[in-house]
């Protein structure tokens, strides 16, 4: 039932008093919890190594091989109620997985620990490989992995390691230091034991008692680690949060929050949670991810940590911690970081292919007004020459916050709206939160009550929370059943007003409560099937950004790629679409830790990430928006945002010469489209993301293995930002031994040295590394989706052996149509003085063609003797000119590279050029 009508009221106006005061919107560490307030993070903390009262053992001849071919054992120690029932399968070309969960048939527990579920592929099970008969000397058992790995098992106390077949050097181990703990569901609570807990004004009943798991986990050969997302860091690297040396520090929390203005330098999770840890060194590259959706806490620990005199060299040791849950374990080893990548993304899925306009530029604020404002923004772009593809719509454009709803009274006609936006080629996106208004004459809420489709409050009543419209509940997005019933929502019939060129904004899905403990659901509130909240909370958002994405693939009856955003995210969540870093702030720091985070994001799956540009909150400084726009036109997902108390920022606000400079920045985005959207097709195949650290092209190189500053977008480009107010000067390193160009004029540089450049008002440091060809388009438009017939570009950057090469990919930028064929995707290779185009899509992939009459008008040769005059076009024997020309079109460019100028070749087609 509904509050009564004098409750309500009373309820709202405390909460607009409570989000009036700016004070509210900013980030109070004393409102949320820390390992010394969280039980089960406090015990294990402090646990010394190998100091457990009952440490887990194999049982005696438990081990052994089942019929689908993998390793199962049971694992025990006697004062525990039932034995734990451990799983270890293979997936190629070699993973491992390692399963641990209660052996519920010998005594059984009212309720049964939760796997989560509708998160790895569905055919991860039967890729599993079949396992050899273990050999077993002395208690410790040995297992192939591959031809050139192998699982050790060691039996008493039970620790499992992956080490090299050959050398025996070990990889990754699993319980080296004796702290993995499994605390046994209980059948009743024992007499004079108290399982609630408190934290501030809020009591979590768990009536089910303490469940928590943790274990460490060791990379041998890593010099550093990475990953565990989301939090905010400048460094890439996980810094070490105990041990010698370390000043006090928190571990690494995985809970996905909803946090205003968030720190820019903390382990203090956010909107987002991947537990998923790289670990890298020359030669060596490993990775964990741990499937499991309840509170995470994780220590790295620093050399020493353990008391031990002297450090194994090239060991990174880290300690895990879940509050409920199962251990659903992967272990990953590469050749190289892209390896591990790679299997990661094979068992939870590629990113998503994006439509083609969402990886142009967006422009959002909370809120445009009404119609009228949405118009005049509109036109400012147009009239100021600045290209953009999408304008967003906050909270306010609804009918009292409630969702799938328009205000009237100042969007009285948002069709037509949508229909002017999308005449430009330009596209719109309205938000869609999870919390549904508890109002009587809202359809929605009255259906979902009505079906029952609310997440449960401990007493078993619809959960009633605050959020943005005041008291609301929240679809129970774990059900299959609600997550249909939500995508039908987005039908055109069930969403009044929308058309096909709007797309969708998931915010405040963590969930967000702001009268819940730590502004988010209460951790005993019950979800289908008996589960508890605290069992699947980081997921909750992955569920509704999941089936928000359907809903989208529905309403186009499976024809178009939907683009949806969220802020909070689980593993898989690349599968659905984008995400941003959230409530940043419009100051310096945080724009130097957007690049770890969005680097994080991308190196755990989730290669489609921006930050607001700008900052969300607050009013930058006119040179640091200038700077911000700069580097947030390299991020993957390329947006500005702000709060609606700050001041508008439309980029052409701030004087003419700023203006040019932020124009000139969106430019830039908007000429390297081709090589961005080809970057996204390699990444939807592998998982490779777009934008990565310099580790990932260099492995070898440990000068890149703890940069946070630079970044790789591609194998082709290296930037680094300006970070710092009025810097005149700042150091690049430039990885490899061959020489990089710089974007803007040409000029080379050395590889394998730090170079001091001085800093200018017009662009970022960035350059184009040897041996890289890359595609642009340099017509400017008012929009992506009228540059589609435009003529390429090709930038070809020599290495020493006089040689390039690079992709191009090309599709219809919106259908699914490319899974059955229709797309273009060429290789072009520069060696011997020639430029070929070869195809290197598969003839057999589907029954759909796609092609295009787009031609290259320029061919931009750098690192090419001045000498050349002429280029033969084959076939036909076709003579074109070569003489000098700008590296790109805008205005005051000189003339300083070998340019081919109208070879007019078509893209689809078979050619050589020859350098004449």
């Amino acid at each position: 039932m509904d509050p009564p009508p004098l409750l309500r009221v009373l309820r709202l106006a405390l909460l607009l008093l409570l989000l009036a005061s700016p004070a509210a919107l900013a980030w109070k560490k004393d409102e949320f919890r820390n390992c010394n307030q969280t039980p089960f993070c406090k015990r294990a903390r402090t646990r010394a190594p190998h100091s457990l009262d009952a440490p887990l053992s194999l049982v005696a001849g438990s081990l052994a091989v089942s019929p689908e071919g993998s390793l199962t054992a049971e694992i025990s120690h006697p004062s525990r109620p039932r034995p734990l029932i451990l799983r270890l399968s293979v997936l190629p070309p070699h993973a491992l997985r390692l399963q641990i969960d209660e052996d519920y048939s010998t005594s059984t527990p009212p309720n049964r620990r939760f796997h989560v579920p509708d998160v790895l592929l569905p055919d991860v099970d039967s890729r599993a490989l079949h396992l050899s008969k273990p050999k077993t000397v002395g208690g410790v058992s040995t297992v192939a992995l591959s031809s050139d790995l192998d699982v050790v098992v060691k039996h008493d106390p039970f620790e499992l390691t992956v080490r090299r077949a050959g050398s025996g050097d070990p990889v990754l181990s699993f319980n080296s230091h004796g702290l993995f703990d499994f605390e046994p569901l209980q059948e009743s609570k024992p007499e004079g034991e108290t399982w609630e807990e408190n934290f501030r004004s809020h009591t979590d009943t768990r009536p089910r008692g303490p469940q928590s798991i943790s274990f460490d986990v060791s990379f041998h050969g890593a010099d550093f680690v990475y990953g565990l997302p989301e939090h905010g860091s400048t460094s890439l690297a996980l810094r070490p949060t105990r041990g010698p040396g370390v000043e006090e520090s928190e571990p690494y929390r995985l809970f996905n929050l909803d946090v205003f203005e968030y720190l820019h330098e903390s382990p203090f999770g956010l909107y987002g949670s991947i537990p998923f840890m790289i670990g890298h060194g020359p030669g060596t590259s490993s990775g964990f991810f741990w499937l499991n959706a309840a509170e995470m806490q994780i220590d790295v620990l620093a050399p020493g940590w353990d008391g031990a005199t002297s450090t194994e060299n090239g060991r990174i040791d880290t300690l895990w911690m879940a509050e409920a849950g199962v251990v659903d374990a992967f272990f990953f080893v590469g050749s190289e970081p892209k390896d591990v990548i790679k299997q990661y993304i094979s068992v939870t899925g590629t990113p998503s292919m994006p439509q083609q306009f969402a990886v142009a530029y967006h422009q959002c604020r909370w809120n445009y007004r009404d119609e009228e404002d949405v118009a005049g923004v509109d036109a400012g772009f147009d009239e100021h020459d600045i290209p953009y593809d999408v304008l967003w719509l906050d909270i306010e454009h609804t009918d009292g916050k409630r969702y799938f709803t328009w205000d009237r009274s100042t969007f009285p006609n948002p069709e037509e709206m949508q229909r002017k936006i999308a005449d430009k080629g330009r596209k719109m996106v309205t938000i869609v939160d999870p919390h549904l208004k508890r109002d009587s004459g809202y359809h929605l809420h009255e259906e979902a009550t009505a079906k029952g489709y609310y997440v449960k409050d401990a007493s078993g009543n619809d959960y009633d929370g605050w959020c943005w419209p005041g008291a609301s509940s929240y679809p129970d997005m774990l059900n299959p059943e609600i997550r249909d019933w939500w995508a039908d929502k987005f039908s055109y019939q069930n969403y009044k007003g929308s058309t096909p060129t709007l797309y969708i904004w998931n915010d405040m899905n963590e969930p967000s409560v702001f009268n819940g403990p730590e502004v988010t659901m209460p951790r005993d509130a019950i979800h289908n099937g008996d589960v508890e909240h605290r069992e699947l909370h980081n997921a909750y958002g992955y569920y509704f950004h999941m089936a928000t994405s359907d809903g989208l693939v529905k309403r186009g009856e499976g024809k178009d790629r939907p683009f949806v955003l969220s802020r909070a995210f689980f593993a898989g969540s690349q599968r659905y679409g984008a995400v941003w870093t959230g409530d940043n702030s419009a100051d310096w720091d945080h724009l130097k830790s957007s690049i770890p985070m969005v680097l994080t994001l991308g190196l755990t799956g989730i290669t489609f990430s921006g930050a607001d540009v700008g900052g969300f909150f607050g009013n930058p400084e006119p040179d640091l928006l200038v700077r911000w726009y700069q580097v947030g036109a390299f991020y993957p997902f390329f947006r500005g945002h702000a709060h609606h108390d700050t001041k508008r920022r439309e980029p052409w606000l701030f004087g003419e010469r700023r203006t040019a400079l932020m124009r000139e920045a969106i430019h830039m985005r908007y000429s390297l489209l081709p090589y961005y959207y080809t970057l996204f097709q390699e990444a939807s195949v592998t998982g490779v993301p777009v934008m990565r650290p310099l580790w990932l092209e260099f492995p070898d190189d440990k000068e890149t293995y703890n940069n946070g500053e630079a970044f790789m977008v591609g194998p082709g480009i290296l930037a680094q930002g300006i970070y710092e107010e009025g810097q005149k000067s700042l150091s690049v390193y430039l990885p490899g031994k061959e020489l990089w160009y710089d974007l803007r004029n040409g000029s080379p540089y050395k590889g394998s040295v730090s170079h001091k450049l001085q800093v200018s008002e017009e662009s970022i440091p960035s350059f184009q590394r040897a041996g890289t060809i890359v595609p642009r388009k340099d017509r400017f438009r008012r929009s992506s989706t009228q540059m589609v017939n435009d003529p390429y570009t090709l930038v070809i950057a020599l290495n020493s052996s006089g040689s390039a090469e690079g992709e191009l990919y090309v599709d219809d930028g919106k259908s699914y149509d490319y899974q059955q064929g229709a797309f273009i995707h060429r290789r072009f290779v520069f060696a011997d003085n020639r430029l070929t185009s070869i195809k290197i899509a598969p003839d057999n992939l589907g029954k759909k063609v796609f092609s295009t009459d787009c031609v290259i008008e320029r061919i931009i040769v750098l690192g090419l003797s001045s000498g050349a005059k002429k280029a033969i076009i084959e076939p036909g024997n076709q003579e074109v000119e070569i003489d000098l020309g700008p590296i790109s079109l805008r205005s005051g460019s000189r003339s300083v590279a070998p340019t081919v100028r109208r070879p007019n070749v078509r893209v689809v087609d078979d050619w050589t050029i020859r350098i004449a």
